[in-house]
């Protein structure tokens, strides 16, 4: 395969082991709606809707080291806080308070530790140490699976900007392929369908 993309088996063996704990689980057209409504909050520029600024921040640090820049985009390349920001609406009160108080407990960590009163602060060494230590909770199942679903969602909705998730994984995105398929594909392109 080359070029360092992983394979699709441990993408999806690692978006399973997210949903399985997450507090949040997204339909598809949910998280198509997500994505067009953070589309329209990157391009303007407009402030994040149920975000405050400093948890844009912390939850951006913790994206962009659970899909980390390396010689490929990342999660802060791909906008996924907007998309967080969008999912985390009103009608889930509930799960975002589960995500403050998760946050709340790794900036109580980052002080003890680190003498840092944010996560964002600190080095990606400590961020990673203090993630790790949070790997077996609901909260961080739920963060990493927002952050892989703003990821790998579609990019004309926001999430995936400039379709890096679909290049990190090898994935062509096409509308239409041409045949070889079937007879109803090869028919309907001789028709100029």
């Amino acid at each position: 395969m080359g070029k360092g993309f992983i394979t699709r088996r441990a993408f999806l063996g690692s978006v399973q082991s997210s949903v399985g704990k997450s507090v949040i689980l997204l339909s598809a057209p949910a998280i198509i709606v997500a994505c067009r409504d953070a589309q329209q909050a990157r391009l303007s520029g407009a402030a994040f809707q149920n975000l405050n600024e400093n948890e844009a921040q912390e939850f951006d640090a913790i994206a962009s080291r659970i899909l980390p820049s390396t010689n490929t985009p990342g999660a802060r390349e791909a906008g996924v806080v907007y998309f967080l920001d969008n999912v985390l609406d009103d009608s889930r009160s509930n799960e975002f308070d589960l995500l403050k108080d998760g946050l709340q407990d790794l900036r109580a960590s980052a002080s003890l530790e680190f003498s840092s009163s944010n996560f964002f602060s600190l080095t990606e060494v400590q961020q990673d140490m203090l993630l790790k230590q949070r790997e077996d909770t609901t909260f961080f199942s739920t963060i990493r699976y927002l952050v892989i679903a703003g990821m790998f969602a579609l990019p004309e909705y926001g999430g995936n900007k400039d379709s890096v998730g679909y290049d990190l994984i090898g994935f062509d995105d096409r509308h239409s392929w041409f045949s070889p398929y079937g007879y109803y594909d090869a028919d309907h392109i001789e028709k100029g369908e």
